[in-house]
């Protein structure tokens, strides 16, 4: 048995307001008991004994449920209440003294009896977990869906659905369940099929690593892989030159098109015997594999009597295919909306752009003719027929136009973003309107711009390089749907939809794309843009996990979303949670400059802007539009009730950064109202101003006034220098503890003698502080 105190299971959720990220508390439970290393199966949760020993059951079933734990205990130290899940006890809920807690055999005996788990199949179940000593551990929700899956396959179940939001590990979680079973010896000879190249390769230098010699790749194309720890890696192949089988391997993996084909000599899975996997992985298996018609299918039904696992984000159930019908139910299913609430995905926010030739269609005119001189068919055009069979090219640049528009306001012009075409031909030409809006950076590198395509073998070159969160370029790519599934792009910050997706389950990959977060490069939500009307799937009852913000610029309105947000029924609240914790303090004021309405003409077709809007969603559905500097005044009315008090606190503080921390842990950073108010002022002078309304003077203005009064006339020069070269310091930097030593170790203090050297000009360390001390009660002295 193990026990595990205070064990938090989610992230906490990522909240975002505007400019300022946050993350909300993270779900801790007190204790849980494991019968194995991620193998939950009691949780508690204690109170102290001024509670009464059931104050906590509330709570620990909420979590119960979350986690899969079917024994829940509450105490306040006294005693135990113990709630069965499993309706096995005689109650269902039970007072019961300290020396009646069960041994960790009786509930594991319980569980087995619930489950109907004989002694053969616990000895799967039971088996270990791959550890490799670094402390990395499955997610609460990867070792429901582990544990649910060998539990399935041990009591004979042969067809098994894990439905796994984009962005949630679900080939780490097919690792551990494919380790278990083969260590277990029930699963000796395995197959992991998926259908892109760059999704076995990393999974075979990465996840599947552990496997070593005795996985390799169904391929005759050796390769040298680049881990994610930067080692390069030579993959394993599995075939000859002449595509001989060698059988003497136990883990393969392989691309479903590299394995069978329309024609006889293709279908390389025949080179197997019916009989020769145990067990098939397929990755992405909504995506045909499940059809009866489909090419891949009858791989599966080649190998029908090894047990075969599908792992899909979007299962599709539709009148010609289904998941459910071949695979069965889900053992279990993580969502997007769940992944979101736990802080594990990233939400996003959506900019709906309305193109006048989209909204009221295009009709051409009597004798109109296109540009080989054939005359237009007379009917209705519509966005289904945009860049499929009708181009109006300056449609594709004002596209690009907005596009570009939206990364030049935010400041980061190198986000990583994709934009979705209609076709290869069309992300050509979106490429090429981006390459013209983005001259200068296109000028510094021709890889700013690329197209990713099928056919396109220098773009696909660059595939790794737009995934690897440390390769600058490419930065923005086009595509047509090769980027749409699979790809762990994890810095994608920017997704651009500009043609139609009908599919929901497409729709649910293609913000899968943007979905991950990735805490290094500070990535913690993604924007969507969308020309298309795609977006209109948020108003499906089967799509889960809406975006936190919708806005729709106006004709003359920026491309960003604003940051003012109004408080209504419908989202976050607009101040911070004192759970809260600040993770990204921005630092880039958008620009608000507003264009005139324009209008593009293509072919004596006009197009324009016509419309954006704005709205700003959570779980909670409340609506906000109160602005940063509204929110924060009345956030910090309530932590200092007087301009006095807050005063009394300031002077008081030793370390005037210890008040901004306390604040910036409350979920209140002042950076964010530095930019809308003034860069050059303190955090003193932004409280004052911005709470209590007093006149705000400038670093400079303050440390002019010390200078006005020669307050430090009673020091010889040499000490009088160091008070300057401080007092320069924070002028010129902001710096706001200045008695600390440190400083005195940085230029142009450094250079001015040691730190022992410059204290001894005052006399001793506390002379030296009073003088400091004095330096700052002068510059935060108040004017009448």
């Amino acid at each position: 048995m193990q026990i595990r105190e205070e064990v938090a299971f989610t992230k906490g959720r990522i909240i975002v307001r505007g400019k300022l990220v946050t993350r909300g508390k993270a779900k801790r439970a007190d204790y849980i008991l494991y019968y194995k290393p991620n193998i939950p199966i009691a949780i508690i949760e204690a109170k102290d004994n001024i509670h009464s020993i059931g104050d906590g059951m509330q709570q620990a079933l909420d979590y119960a449920v979350t986690l899969n734990i079917p024994f829940v205990f509450s105490s306040n130290g006294d005693g135990f209440v113990f709630h069965d899940r499993t309706g096995l006890s005689s109650e269902k809920e039970a007072s019961i003294s300290l020396d009646q807690f069960p041994t960790p055999k009786q509930l594991w005996s319980k569980y087995c009896k619930w489950k109907g788990i004989t002694a053969d199949e616990e000895e799967v179940i039971l088996q270990d977990y791959f550890d490799d000593g670094s402390g990395k551990a499955p997610r609460y929700y990867q070792s429901n869906a582990i544990n649910a899956s060998i539990e399935a396959i041990a009591k004979g179940q042969n067809r098994v659905l894990l439905v796994m939001a984009t962005g949630t590990g679900k080939t780490y979680t097919a690792f551990q369940i494919i380790w278990r079973l083969w260590k277990a010896g029930r699963k000796k000879r395995i197959l992991f099929l998926a259908d892109r190249n760059v999704l076995v390769d990393q999974t075979m230098v990465n996840d599947f690593r552990p496997f070593g010699p005795a996985m390799a790749k169904l391929s005759t194309g050796a390769k040298t892989i680049e881990r994610e720890d930067g080692i390069e890696v030579d993959l394993t192949l599995a075939l000859d030159k002449k595509r001989r089988v060698d059988t003497a391997y136990e883990v393969y993996l392989g691309l479903y098109q590299a394995i069978t084909g329309a024609e006889d000599r293709q279908k390389l899975f025949r080179e197997f015997s019916p009989g020769f996997f145990d067990l098939i992985v397929i990755d992405e298996c909504h995506r045909g594999s499940a059809a009866e018609d489909a090419a891949w299918r009858e791989i599966l039904d080649h190998f029908s009597s090894a047990t075969q696992i599908g792992l899909t984000a979007t299962p599709k159930e539709t009148k010609y295919v289904s998941n459910i019908h071949y695979f069965g139910k889900p053992v279990y299913t993580y969502s997007l909306k769940q992944g979101i609430e736990d802080g594990f995905l990233a939400p996003y926010k959506v900019i709906k752009v309305h193109i006048d030739v989209d909204v009221h269609g295009y009709r051409p005119e009597r004798g109109d003719t296109d540009r080989d001189g054939n005359e237009i068919e007379d009917r209705i055009y519509n966005t289904k027929d945009f860049d499929r069979t009708l181009v109006i090219d300056d449609r594709t640049k004002l596209v690009a136009k907005r596009v570009s528009d939206f990364l030049k306001e935010s400041s980061d012009r190198f986000q990583k973003t994709i934009v979705f075409c209609v076709d290869e031909e069309h992300a050509a030409r979106m490429r090429q309107a981006l390459v013209n809006e983005n001259k200068d950076l296109c000028n510094e590198n021709h890889r700013y711009v690329m197209r990713i395509t099928g056919s396109d073998t220098e773009g696909q070159a660059q595939l790794g390089n737009f995934i690897d969160p440390e390769a600058k370029y490419p930065v923005l790519v086009t595509t047509s749907r090769l980027l749409s599934t699979g790809v762990d792009a994890q810095t994608c910050r920017l997704i651009v939809l500009d043609r139609t997706v009908g599919s929901m389950t497409e729709f649910k990959q293609i913000v899968g794309r943007g979905t991950r977060v990735h805490e290094d490069t500070k990535k913690f939500y993604f924007t969507l843009i969308d020309f298309r009307g795609a977006t209109n799937h948020f108003a499906d009852p089967d799509f889960d996990g809406e975006p936190v913000q919708i806005y729709e610029p106006g004709v003359n309105d920026p491309m960003t979303p604003p940051d003012e947000v109004t408080e209504g029924d419908n989202s976050i609240p607009p101040t911070p949670d004192e759970d809260e914790v600040v993770v990204v303090q921005p630092g880039v004021t958008i620009n608000t400059d507003q264009e005139k309405p324009r209008k593009v003409y293509v072919d004596g077709v006009g197009a324009s802007i016509v419309a954006e809007r704005v709205e700003y969603l959570d779980e909670k559905g409340r609506l906000i539009t109160e602005s940063l500097k509204d929110f924060t005044k009345k956030a910090l009315r309530k932590r200092f009730v007087s301009l006095d008090d807050f005063l009394k606190r300031w002077k008081s503080a030793e370390r005037k950064q210890a008040i901004i921390e306390e604040l910036e842990n409350e979920g209140l950073s002042l950076e964010p109202l530095a930019d809308e108010v003034g860069k050059d002022l303190d955090p003193f002078d932004l409280i004052c101003h911005v709470v209590f309304d007093r006149p705000a003077l400038t670093r400079r203005e303050r440390a002019d006034n010390v200078r006005k009064r020669d307050a430090f006339t009673k020091y010889g020069p040499p000490a009088r220098a160091v008070l300057e070269a401080l007092l320069q310091k924070y002028q010129d930097q902001g710096v706001i503890d200045l008695g600390d030593p440190r400083i005195l170790q940085i230029p142009p203090l450094d250079t001015m003698g040691t730190p022992v050297q410059l204290i001894r000009e005052f006399g001793t360390r506390s002379d030296f502080m009073f003088a400091v001390n004095e330096l700052q009660s002068a510059l935060y002295q108040m004017e009448a």
